[in-house]
């Protein structure tokens, strides 16, 4: 099992000047205590539920191309880049720019975007979810094109590019991996089986054993290896003092989040949390990426060495 790190808000009350060192010690924390990744959410405003446009938001690509330049071994990537903020071309070049300047480390965390205030709010297009998932398949083969052979074309219904150039070209000798998010079935998945390295689903555990059948299945379609496709779950790890302090955060996240939302937590001690993980590797999850949005650099700390060190 490998485990990941998302920063899913930039609220730590340090002024602005001072932001991005308290991001740097949030990456370094991680890579320091064994985390394999490290993610970024590709939106321009806040989310609702961190408290919305009002809290501060830094623009995905910018922020790991200064992050690459800080660290030496976590990959690096979006969780997930939204089809509709950029030219699939530029998008892969932006990829491609990370990959060289971090030596090799980038990741393309891709989704079809859904957040409409934003879209609205900043003046992007936000076009029905067909029409949201044709542009993300058309973007799939455009970015696998530029990131596998040079120069490389595509005609398609929404994008085209023609003998695109991208040089300096990918660092890994089998091109940048592709992560798709999002459990779909009828073509998320599908396009997963099609065209991903790996795919980031959320949920219980008996919806990740269902999301992985069902990727299965596409992948036999397909005429696809499974095993060829790394399996990510993303879950907010919110670590506990006691078993009082557990139950109690427990039936919090229970009242105000819901049963189904609140299967996306992992909450408790040290060997409830061994416990959580263990379980999603009998599901088959290979990378287990959590964020704290309500944890400083010492919960990152202990979480990385508890997970790094505790968890068999």
């Amino acid at each position: 099992m490998r485990f990941g790190l998302q920063l899913p808000n930039f609220t730590y009350d340090v002024p602005d000047t001072e932001l991005f060192d308290r991001i740097v010690e949030f990456a370094s924390t991680a890579e320091d205590t064994g985390f394999h990744s490290v993610w970024v959410m590709d939106h321009l405003f806040q989310l609702p539920p961190l408290g919305g446009p009002d809290q501060p938001m830094l623009e995905a690509y910018t922020l790991l191309g200064a992050l690459a330049a800080r660290t030496e071994r976590v990959q690096l990537g979006t969780l997930v880049t939204g089809v509709t903020y950029r030219n699939p071309g530029m998008l892969a070049k932006i990829v491609t720019t990370l990959d060289v300047i971090s030596k090799g480390r980038a990741i393309l965390g891709i989704g079809a975007a859904w957040y409409d205030v934003e879209h609205e709010g900043l003046g992007f297009d936000f076009p029905p979810v067909k029409e949201r998932m044709d542009r993300l398949e058309e973007a799939l083969q455009i970015c696998r094109a530029m990131f596998d052979h040079d120069p490389a074309t595509f005609d398609g219904e929404h994008y085209a590019i023609k003998d695109a150039r991208n040089l300096p070209r990918p660092i890994r000798s089998d091109g940048i991996p592709i992560m798709i998010g999002g459990g779909g079935e009828k073509r998320t998945l599908k396009l997963v089986a099609r065209y991903g390295d790996a795919c980031n689903i959320a949920g219980g555990i008996d919806t990740i054993r269902h999301k992985i059948e069902v990727l299965h299945r596409h992948c036999a379609d397909e005429g696809r290896d499974p095993s060829d496709i790394a399996i990510t779950r993303m879950s907010t790890l919110m670590l506990t003092d006691s078993p009082g302090q557990t139950e109690q955060t427990r039936e919090f996240l229970l009242a105000a989040a819901g049963p189904e939302a609140a299967e996306g937590f992992t909450v408790g001690q040290e060997d409830d949390v061994a416990a959580a993980v263990k379980e999603s590797a009998e599901a088959g999850v290979d990378e287990l990426i959590f964020n704290m949005p309500l944890g400083d650099v010492a919960a990152v700390r202990r979480a990385g060495d508890f997970l790094h060190a505790g968890v068999d």
